[in-house]
């Protein structure tokens, strides 16, 4: 499995070589004439991790903003598991976004809520009237080293613990797709390198495809393939070893 900047793609692929994620000369130009991507192609496959690596400004968080349909793309087109998402109607975005898990900076946790009730929220917000609630979380917060824990408040946490919480809640979902923020900007390095080996665990574990954006080149040469952005462009793809990345 890989991710290539690449070619135009062929209109029908089929579907055992489909990507999970596909942008087909993707442009964003903001209102105010600021253009964040330009004519971006890339395709992810299934379980790849991958990092979008850049400055502030790069395109990086754009890119991720027109995944989940925060913001539309100007030109081009969008896919997600084959279904074209670009001009998908409003009514139907609350069942795409459920195939995402997403992990941010500033892990975003209820403050008056227990570790498992922050959790256990997610689910009960994307699919209500789930059952076996408590053991669904009891066992995400063990693939996160947190199973001790469900009883504190965020406050009673670490950075570090409060990142895994942050993670956990990302994955009861069990999304196809995992996006991770700057997940370890706030975070010193021990656990940065603990999230990150986290995130790696549960992609090749739960087999879901990984899309991180970090500003941290370094941290990117632990696994999959690093995209280099800049001024809203794929200026580079690489191994996770640093040697340049193969088209797909």
């Amino acid at each position: 499995m890989s991710l290539a900047v690449a070619e135009r793609p062929p209109a029908t692929p089929s579907p055992a070589l489909r990507p999970v994620i596909s942008f087909h000369g993707v442009t964003k130009i903001y209102p105010n004439g600021s253009v964040a991507l330009r004519d971006v192609n890339l395709a992810v496959h299934q379980s790849d991790f991958c990092f979008l690596v850049g400055a502030s400004g790069a395109g990086k968080s754009t890119l991720v903003r027109l995944l989940i349909r925060e913001e539309s793309a100007s030109t081009g087109r969008i896919f997600i598991d084959g279904h074209e998402i670009t001009r998908m109607p409003h009514r139907k975005l609350p069942k795409l976004r459920r195939k995402f898990g997403i992990v941010f900076q500033d892990y975003k946790l209820l403050p008056t809520r227990t570790v498992a009730q922050n959790v256990a929220f997610a689910l009960q917000v994307t699919r209500p009237g789930q059952r076996h609630l408590r053991e669904k979380v009891e066992e995400v917060l063990w693939i996160v080293g947190l199973e001790d824990k469900l009883d504190k408040y965020p406050d009673e946490l670490s950075g570090g613990e409060q990142q895994r919480v942050a993670i956990a809640r990302a994955l009861i979902t069990r999304p196809s797709i995992v996006l991770a923020d700057e997940p370890t900007g706030n975070l010193d390095t021990k656990n940065s390198d603990a999230v990150l080996q986290m995130l790696v665990r549960s992609n090749r574990e739960l087999g879901q495809t990984t899309l991180m954006i970090t500003h941290n080149p370094d941290a990117a040469a632990i696994a999959g393939r690093i995209l280099h952005m800049r001024d809203g462009e794929i200026i580079k793809v690489e191994n996770g070893s640093g040697r340049p990345g193969s088209p797909a």
